[in-house]
């Protein structure tokens, strides 16, 4: 217990450049340097967070917490992971709050943001290959992009993606395809609205409920979360702004960890320390119990056809998603010729050179503080 417990307290806190990073980490330690697990049972524990949603690298934290430890592995790998980047990021929300319209922080957020975006094309772009391969899941994926911009909810685009492709490759018939659609898309549909009528006596309430739902039905890579806080906080709730919500998304990047924490800082900002603390304990807590059910169930569900097709339909519409919610931030982001060069420089950067994300968010910050307190900023 102490090794796991101070193994993912190391990894939450210097694990800085995303879930990719975060399972390179993790590697070295468990594999290579400490043999808890050989690389075939590694793999497949990298597989196994694929097939259920939520953070994957946290879900892999927590996967192998429980191979060295048992139950109690299982809290404590996930908890020492999520910790120090929670805190972090609950500091940074309380600096945000209490400075945020200062010049030195307006500044530094306004050369983050079009890193961020940056970050997240950049993304995209590396998961092309990965998400859409073929012409059925690039129709459904097309599909998928072409319904978020019209305003479907995300829960049904991940859903109608998962089950279209479950159905191509499985020749299900119309009939089946039709009881699917009437028995999931209602429940989807429930889950996408407003808990309680009333926005600020059960603002806690609606706040944990919502956080929980989206670490339930999140696939995909951790930017995809961008668009359900983008649904859910900025066009249904009206909690926050697009502004907030790419600041939000900033703080997230530049501090190590689950990208996840993203939702400790709107928690923050939406209801203090309080909704801080929900928003957390909501997003998260889905991953370790479906990575508890997991461990009973993976040796019956790797492997099956059903269920590569199934993900595969996910994993698409979750890109499209990426996609979409990319386009929509670009206009809070890129504002003026300055933030278009800074976030076209960032492309280039991410694409041509192994740079650390968060160097280039860095130097962002630095440009934009410095051109704001020179006075040519915003």
């Amino acid at each position: 217990m102490r090794e796991v417990a101070l193994l993912f307290l190391k990894l939450g806190t210097i694990g800085f450049g995303g879930p990719a990073a975060h399972i390179a980490l993790m590697r070295e330690e468990v594999v290579r340097r400490r043999g808890w697990v050989d690389d075939q049972r590694f793999l497949d524990l990298v597989g196994a967070t694929n097939l259920i949603p939520g953070p994957n690298s946290t879900e892999l934290a927590i996967h192998l917490g429980h191979d060295r430890a048992g139950w109690r592995g299982l809290v404590t790998a996930g908890l020492c992971f999520i910790l120090p980047a929670a805190l972090m990021v609950l500091a940074l929300a309380w600096a945000y709050v209490e400075y945020g319209e200062t010049p030195a922080f307006d500044g530094f957020l306004y050369g983050v943001r079009p890193v961020v975006v940056a970050v997240i094309a950049r993304a995209l772009i590396g998961l092309l290959g990965t998400a859409v391969r073929g012409p059925l899941l690039a129709g459904v994926a097309a599909a998928v992009l072409l319904g978020y911009l019209v305003g479907v909810h995300e829960l049904l685009l991940l859903a109608a993606g998962g089950v279209a492709v479950l159905l191509a490759r499985t020749g299900r018939s119309l009939r089946a395809a039709r009881g699917a659609h009437v028995t999931v898309l209602p429940a989807l549909a429930a889950a996408g609205q407003p808990f309680l009528e009333d926005p600020t006596g059960g603002q806690l309430t609606r706040l944990f409920l919502t956080f929980l739902k989206i670490g339930s039905v999140l696939y995909g890579s951790g930017y995809v979360i961008v668009a359900f806080l983008r649904g859910d906080f900025v066009e249904r709730l009206g909690w926050v702004t697009e502004t907030q919500l790419v600041d939000a998304v900033s703080i997230g990047q530049v501090t190590p960890g689950p990208v996840f924490t993203t939702a400790t800082f709107l928690g923050y900002v939406v209801a203090g320390f309080p909704g801080a603390v929900l928003a957390t304990v909501g997003i998260f807590l889905p991953s370790f119990l479906l990575v508890g059910l997991l461990t009973r169930v993976i040796g019956h569900v790797r492997g099956r056809a059903w269920s590569a097709a199934l993900l595969d339909g996910v994993n698409a519409a979750a890109f499209a998603l990426m996609g979409g919610v990319t386009l929509q931030l670009t206009t809070t982001a890129l504002v003026d010729p300055l933030t278009v060069a800074l976030g076209a420089a960032a492309v280039l950067v991410l694409w041509r050179t192994r740079v650390s994300s968060v160097w280039v968010m860095v130097a962002g910050a630095a440009v934009g503080a410095a051109v704001t307190l020179l006075g040519w900023g915003p």
